[in-house]
C-alpha cells in the first residue's frame, strides 16, 4: 500500500442553501434560471477536513484531488474547492441530467481508480435530494470500509489507519479502519474556510 495519501472529495453544485426553493411555471421540478447555485454545505466540510488533514500531514498527503459531477458550470465550485486548498480537480460535465446516487457511485469508483485515491471525503448527502447514500454505495462498490456521519476525523501516520468518531441516536461511536477508507462528512465536523479572492485568482491556474 502506498505510504501517502491521496484524498478525492467528490463536490456537488445545489441552490445556496440561503434561497428558498420555487417550483417553476410548468410545475415539473425546481425553477433554476436566475438563482444562486454554490458548493454543496456538507461537501464544502469535506473539502475542508481534507485541507485540515494535510495542514497536519504535510508529508503524508500527496495531493487533494476535488472532482464534480454536473454541468459545466460546476467550473465555479470546482474553482472555489482549489482556492480552499485542493490541488487538482476534475470536472465530469453531465449536462443538466440528474443522476441517480447509484450512477454517481459508479462513476466516482471510475475516478477514485484513475486517480489511485485511498481515501474519499465527501459530504453524508446533498441538499437538494437528500438521499444520503452515495458515499455508502461508494464504499460498497469499492469494497472499502466507511465511516459515515463524521463528527471527528484523525489519522494515524504510523499505521495508516484512520479513527472517525460518528453521531448515532444514542450518542457517539467511534470507528477505526486502515486505509483505503470512505467518510462522509457530518455538519459539526467542522467550520469551512472563505476562499478568498487572491486565492480565487490563484485557483484559475491550477489545473482542472
Amino acid at each position: 500500500m502506498s505510504k501517502q495519501l491521496r484524498i478525492l472529495v467528490p463536490v456537488k453544485r445545489v441552490i445556496d442553501y440561503a434561497i428558498k426553493p420555487r417550483i417553476n411555471k410548468a410545475m415539473t421540478g425546481v425553477e433554476k434560471t436566475g438563482v444562486k447555485f454554490s458548493m454543496n454545505p456538507f461537501d464544502d466540510i469535506a473539502v475542508e477536513e481534507a485541507v485540515r488533514i494535510k495542514e497536519t500531514h504535510k508529508k503524508l498527503v500527496e495531493k487533494i484531488h476535488a472532482v464534480s459531477i454536473g454541468p459545466a458550470k460546476a467550473q465555479d465550485i470546482l474553482r472555489t474547492a482549489l482556492a480552499k486548498g485542493a490541488d487538482t480537480s476534475t470536472l465530469i460535465d453531465s449536462k443538466e441530467v440528474e443522476l441517480e446516487p447509484l450512477a454517481v457511485a459508479k462513476i466516482l469508483k471510475q475516478v477514485v481508480e484513475k486517480e489511485g485515491s485511498n481515501l474519499v471525503i465527501l459530504g453524508k448527502q446533498s441538499i437538494d435530494d437528500d438521499c444520503n447514500n452515495t458515499g455508502q454505495m461508494l464504499a460498497g462498490l469499492l469494497n472499502w470500509p466507511q465511516a459515515t456521519n463524521a463528527a471527528k476525523v484523525e489519522v494515524d501516520e504510523s499505521a495508516m489507519r484512520v479513527k472517525v468518531t460518528r453521531e448515532v441516536d444514542g450518542g457517539e461511536e467511534t470507528i477505526s479502519a486502515p486505509l483505503p477508507m470512505i467518510i462522509t462528512t457530518d455538519l459539526r465536523l467542522n467550520t469551512p474556510r472563505y476562499a478568498t479572492l487572491p486565492n480565487l485568482m490563484k485557483a484559475k491556474k491550477k489545473p482542472m
